[in-house]
């Protein structure tokens, strides 16, 4: 059965199905955009390219076709629709390594069918579905962390350089990166600021990620990457500690937890810089109130307003001073209170 808006259950039934996104994360997981563009684009080249059943992709090709991803001609060959092609590995919108469900943040939305359980208990889904938290089911698994990592990074390229002209990076001399991935940001800000030194501190797979980028870019010798966890204490006496993307990751015990060790290594006047998409002083105007589900369903984050990340500062020691507002990430920095 299809559903559509003009069919059996209308609107409603269509905007509940999980047939056709789960079929449609499939086509991205087994790359069929990129084997049907590469000229392999019947059923059984198609199965045998994607080591597939081939009853049973025949079934989902057929599904795809009648949901306006695929086309089929009358000698049995598929082809791609516009939507379809965008699930190409090189489509510049990045989407098929999103919907991927052996990547990090494909498989994390196969936890949103413990969605009932997080309302019900206000913890996340993700243990529920798969044994182990979000981010231990990442550091199990090397293809999965470097997964995340690239997607992150990828987020990032966008408004990177903005972000490393938005800030006077520069007086800073020496920026900590915090739970910085793969290096993203920090090579960007780098490459802005001459006179700049800087460090990545993550986890292991993370670090080693960013030392072999920092390597890449040419930046060794003023960058390195460092393993550690953000809840231990962290390198003291840099200029800045930023947090990029990471508080919103983490309930407000937690992030209150991570503020507080970039505080403790903050001496002697450091700032606290926490790259953050900020919601309005409205929390019920939030645009992304999908996102907001995945952070509580995945790891029990959330986005915050401006007043609710001053208060997580507060409870570490740190006050709100300036705010570059960014679209779509703010530039907050904090400093020791008092």
């Amino acid at each position: 059965m299809t559903s559509d808006a003009t069919g059996w259950g209308g609107p409603l039934y269509a905007a509940a199905d999980l047939v056709t996104p789960m079929a449609i994360r499939v086509a991205a997981t087994l790359r069929l955009a990129d084997h049907i563009t590469a000229g392999t684009r019947t059923t059984e080249a198609l199965a045998k390219a994607a080591e597939a059943d081939p009853d049973a992709l025949g079934r989902l090709l057929r599904h795809l076709v009648s949901a306006g991803v695929l086309t089929r001609a009358a000698t049995g060959e598929y082809g791609l629709t516009p939507l379809g092609d965008q699930l190409r590995d090189d489509d510049p919108a990045g989407l098929r390594r999103w919907l991927d469900l052996e990547g990090a943040l494909g498989r994390a939305d196969l936890s949103l069918v413990q969605l009932l359980h997080t309302v019900r208990t206000g913890e996340p889904g993700f243990p529920q579905q798969f044994g182990r938290s979000f981010w231990d089911d990442l550091s199990a698994d090397a293809g999965r962390s470097a997964s995340f990592d690239a997607l992150m990074g990828a987020r990032l390229e966008g408004d990177a350089a903005v972000m490393a002209g938005a800030y006077p990076w520069g007086e800073l001399g020496h920026v900590v990166d915090v739970g910085g991935g793969n290096g993203s940001l920090l090579i960007a800000v780098l490459r802005a600021h001459e006179g700049l030194r800087g460090t990545v501190v993550d986890l292991a797979g993370p670090a080693e990620r960013a030392r072999q980028a920092i390597a890449a870019a040419g930046l060794e010798h003023r960058a390195e990457a460092h393993a550690g966890s953000f809840f231990d204490p962290l390198p003291a006496g840099a200029g800045g500690y930023v947090l990029s993307g990471v508080l919103h990751d983490w309930d407000d015990e937690d992030a209150v937890r991570i503020l507080r060790r970039c505080a403790e290594a903050a001496t002697g006047g450091g700032r606290v810089l926490v790259v953050e998409e900020v919601l309005g002083d409205d929390r019920n105007d939030a645009p992304d109130t999908a996102g907001d589900l995945r952070m509580l369903c995945f790891v029990r984050g959330r986005d915050r307003t401006l007043d609710e990340l001053a208060a997580l500062g507060t409870a570490a020691g740190l006050a709100v001073g300036s705010v570059v507002p960014g679209t779509p990430r703010s530039i907050i920095e904090m400093r020791a209170a008092g």
